[in-house]
């Protein structure tokens, strides 16, 4: 009977979609959608030669955007400073005007519908479009975060995995919609992500803290899906870089990525089908289900019992306890775990030590991810090679950040295995992807982007996570975004100041030994292993610089990490069942 009424259009079966459509999950699946569009700033390579081409730039330049780029993907804290007022809507819908008109302008330039702008002005375009990747990241990102406290790092695994994947994602789609012109995949970057976000403004929403029993049962599940798609746009790339694909081909396989982004929906609907069918066996007054997992705090009728009142002794005794002066509580810091304010944060000795490291070991990967067209143009890969790399970078960036954290969650649980720990191992590992360019060895670029994709993408999590764990969730919208601040830094100085200068040092000694001179407005270009050799090879001694800084924040930690660092989340859940 109860089947009946769902599928015959009865107020039965609007109530359930309702239900669905205003639960935790699908909130989850908006947020997994939205940042599946958001790694723009990871497809650089694969747009940056149309850039350098159509404007005439040499490699410094190129590189000063990169820099640029990576400045607005990473420098969060307007986007985090909003969301702590605002709500996540807000913040998305800000994105959304950012993303489109940053990159709408660059596509203009590359088209010549406009004059050539000033560096200075591409520089702004970028940077704008760039940054909107902060704010899909604060409103979706830090909200789930919020709402799933005790699986943190799952939930920042995966996010964050759907956005190191949507660098492939979306070159699938510009494939089928544009074929193979680079510079219509700068107008789909700009419209696409922005028409993703406007469907899902309202969607993404805090809900009272809960708790359910088969929470990271599911989340598993969400990440099966995740490593179908992930396997699949692999197969699809091995192919494409194999054969020739035509237009309806390309289609096909965009149209098979689509399925698997919207999956997850089956999911939601059998979860919440779940829900609705044990509300329907329980008794009316028993409401216990209903405080597990709903969104809405209980009215004022249903909290308005009498408060006890305290003890004579303790009403009549004053508080003691002053407030201390601001600039004094900065040097003030609460334990670890507890909720710090942004500028204990900002000068702990902890988010000192992690700023450091993100500079020099996300600072190369960044690098090596910003220059991969360029590496292989100047080691003679085909042109067709150039989005492989792309697209290799963005699965196995993808692969890192679901396996760090989804691991570094296992690992804490189980075996008490503190994530700056594993945050160290990960940079020790991106040094051998570096010494691997630095050498030119054949073919080594295929490994090497693989190698970075993942080194790049597992950092994220482990940084996210580490920062939630040791500075606490009041702040959060933030704080994370100081983290990841550090890593354009490191971008300006190893990618412009260091990569950028050698190649066009090395450009222009291979024109001078030509004896021909360089035309004006024309791109200075560089072929051969010495292109790159001592830039990456400086780039390997910073990352080891960042491993060595982040394995003292293993020692201050060890302790904390120790203990049960989810405790009072379970306290807070179990008070709401109450």
């Amino acid at each position: 009977m109860a089947a009946a009424t769902l599928t015959g259009g009865t107020p039965a079966a609007r109530r359930f979609v309702l239900q669905a459509i205003t639960g935790r999950w699908f909130m989850v699946f908006a947020s997994l959608l939205i940042l599946s569009m958001s790694g723009a700033t990871y497809m650089f390579g694969a747009y940056s030669d149309a850039i350098k081409t159509s404007l005439g730039y040499d490699q410094t330049t190129l590189n000063l955007l990169g820099f640029f780029k990576d400045l607005g993907g990473n420098i969060g804290v307007m986007s985090g400073v909003i969301n702590e007022f605002a709500p996540p809507w807000f913040v998305l819908a800000i994105g959304v005007a950012m993303n489109f008109s940053g990159y709408f302008m660059i596509w203009l330039a590359v088209t010549r519908r406009t004059p050539k702008p000033p560096v200075w002005q591409m520089c702004l375009f970028i940077c704008i479009g760039a940054n909107s990747q902060t704010f899909a990241n604060t409103g979706a990102l830090v909200t789930c975060v919020k709402n799933f406290p005790e699986s943190r790092g799952i939930v920042i695994g995966l996010l964050k995995g759907f956005t190191g994947l949507s660098g492939a994602i979306i070159t699938q789609l510009y494939h089928a919609f544009y074929g193979n012109n680079s510079k219509d995949l700068i107008f789909l970057i700009g419209w696409l992500p922005a028409a993703v976000n406007c469907f899902f403004l309202r969607t993404v929403r805090l809900m009272k803290l809960s708790r359910q029993e088969n929470e990271q049962k599911i989340f598993y599940h969400l990440l099966y899906i995740s490593l179908g798609l992930a396997g699949f746009l692999m197969i699809l790339i091995i192919l494409q870089n194999s054969l020739a694909f035509s237009g309806p081909a390309y289609t096909g396989g965009a149209s098979v990525v689509t399925l698997f982004l919207f999956a997850p929906i089956a999911v939601v609907i059998r979860e919440e089908f779940k829900f609705w069918k044990a509300q329907k066996l329980k008794p009316k007054n028993d409401q216990s289900q209903l405080k597990i997992i709903s969104e809405n705090p209980p009215s004022s009728a249903e909290t308005s019992q009498p408060c006890p009142k305290p003890p004579p002794n303790m009403a009549a005794q004053p508080d003691k306890k002053e407030p201390l002066p601001w600039w004094r509580d900065v040097f003030n810091p609460p334990e670890r775990g507890e909720d710090y304010n942004i500028l204990q944060a900002l000068f702990s000795i902890d988010m000192i030590i992690l700023f450091i490291t993100v500079t020099f070991g996300v600072g190369g990967t960044l690098t090596a991810i910003d220059n991969l067209g360029q590496m292989g143009k100047a080691l003679g890969y085909p042109s067709k090679s150039v989005t492989t790399f792309v697209s290799l970078v963005s699965i196995w960036n993808y692969l890192g950040r679901v396996a760090s954290g989804f691991s570094s969650e296992i690992f804490l649980a189980k075996y008490k295995f503190p994530r700056p720990l594993m945050l160290t191992f990960v940079l020790l590992l991106s040094c051998v992807g570096h010494l691997l360019i630095a050498f030119g060895v054949p073919n080594s670029l295929y490994f090497s982007s693989v190698i970075i994709g993942f080194c790049f993408g597992a950092q994220w999590p482990l940084i996210f996570a580490i920062i939630s764990e040791l500075f606490g969730l009041k702040y959060y919208s933030t704080l994370h975004t100081l983290g990841g601040g550090a890593s354009p830094l490191g971008a300006y100085i190893l990618n412009v100041r260091i990569t950028g200068h050698f190649y066009d040092k090395e450009a222009l000694r291979q024109i001078a030994a030509k004896g021909v001179g360089r035309k004006q407005d024309e791109d200075l270009s560089c072929t051969g292993v010495e292109c790159y050799k001592l830039s990456f090879l400086i780039i390997t001694a910073a990352t080891l610089v960042g491993c060595l800084v982040s394995f003292i924040l293993v020692l201050r930690t060890r302790k904390f990490y120790k203990g049960d660092i989810y405790k009072k989340f379970r306290e807070q859940a179990n008070e709401a069942m109450q």
